[in-house]
């Protein structure tokens, strides 16, 4: 998964920091996941400075701060549950949440995943996956036992 090329390059802008992340973790269902995250540096409100630049000790701690909630996020939920989120962009939003307090951020994205090791294939997990779909489709539709009998009229 990674975003296009086309809108990366819209959202590089002069005067503004560009402050990238990257981390390698391993999911809850065992997936090894690499994610890279990018985000920019936004004006203040009556900022008259044209510029918006981070200091160096402030785009340190962003990246950490993105390092740790990306970490957190890939260790506590499924590879489905994962990129549902990077999806839907919980991430991003929650990067940008917690980064404010070192300097306002905006387009925070997480650009790209990759899946570099896949865990041992068990063919019992698989087989209790599809027993449960099977049994939750079968406990969500009604079955109508009157359609078998025929009526008398």
């Amino acid at each position: 998964m990674s975003i296009t090329r086309d809108k990366l390059c819209t959202l590089v802008k002069k005067w503004h920091s560009l402050i990238e992340a990257f981390i390698q973790a391993k999911t809850a269902d065992g997936y090894m996941v690499r994610l890279f995250s990018i985000a920019f540096t936004r004006r203040q409100n009556k900022q008259v400075k044209a510029t918006c630049y981070a200091k160096a000790s402030q785009i340190k701690n962003i990246r950490a701060k993105m390092m740790e909630i990306m970490v957190n996020e890939t260790q506590k939920s499924s590879l489905k549950d994962l990129f549902r989120k990077l999806l839907s962009e919980q991430i991003s939003q929650q990067i940008t949440q917690e980064c404010s307090k070192f300097y306002p951020l905006q387009n925070v994205l997480v650009h790209k995943a990759k899946v570099l090791k896949k865990p041992k294939f068990d063919l019992t997990k698989l087989m209790e996956l599809y027993q449960e779909d099977k049994s939750e489709v079968l406990a969500s539709t009604p079955v109508e036992a009157n359609k078998a009998a025929p009526t008398a009229e």
